[in-house]
């Protein structure tokens, strides 16, 4: 009789420590900071109104451009979308010209060809619809700390509390350079071709392929002298 007691009692333990069940596609409670708090990140356009002129890109246009460039290669930016007006009314020949003279310049400037696209709008009658120059700008949202806690004396799901991890992640998203990179990694740039060649010829030859040593960059301990 008292066996038959001792394991119900370990039956009813089982079963309470038995997680729940969860659903297909349920996502489990955060068990770490890190798990609770995640930094967002929000893309929204950023981008300048050029008027369309005969003549093509004015002196001034090209000293905005020349900051908005600047601002794109700090934030490094992605494609930047030239939006030229179309439609009745509209200067065909005036809306290229200009949008081919922020082409130009905007490649001048170090933006690749291959990252800016041209295309075009729907001018819907304005009287004088200009040229849409943007590209995506990222964010990142910080989070609000502090806001409200709970007992942390007293925790018997043992369950994170809630602002455990905040301020880590409020930190980071407030220093990072470039919000995007919270949304995956960079692409791997170019390989170095002419490296690439010489190290190959040196390694057919049998010599070394290391890059020569700088003797600025050695040094040595120096001794005391008692």
């Amino acid at each position: 009789m008292h066996r038959f007691a001792v394991l119900a009692s370990l039956a009813a333990l089982s079963a309470c420590a038995t997680p729940p069940s969860m659903d297909v596609g349920q996502v489990a409670d955060p068990r770490t900071p890190t798990e609770l708090w995640k930094v967002e990140v929000a893309s929204q356009p950023h981008e300048i109104r050029l008027a369309v002129h005969a003549a093509g890109l004015s002196s001034t246009q090209a000293d905005a451009l020349a900051g908005f460039a600047a601002d794109w290669r700090e934030v490094e930016g992605g494609t930047i979308t030239l939006q030229a007006p179309s439609g009745p009314g509209v200067d065909g020949s005036a809306a290229f010209r200009t949008g081919e003279g922020a082409r130009t310049f905007l490649t001048g400037q170090g933006v690749r060809p291959d990252q800016i696209r041209i295309v075009g709008y729907d001018a819907k009658g304005e009287a004088s619809p200009p040229l849409l120059v943007g590209y995506l700008r990222h964010q990142a949202v910080i989070p609000e700390c502090g806001r409200s806690w709970t007992n942390i004396s007293h925790s018997m799901a043992n369950e994170v509390q809630p602002n455990f991890g905040c301020a880590v992640t409020a930190n980071m998203a407030a220093q990072i350079a470039n919000p995007a990179d919270f949304k995956g990694p960079r692409a791997t740039t170019a390989p170095d071709a002419a490296r690439r060649v010489d190290v190959m010829a040196k390694y057919r030859k049998g010599e070394n392929t290391s890059s020569q040593a700088d003797k600025q960059a050695t040094g040595a301990v120096s001794q005391v002298v008692k």
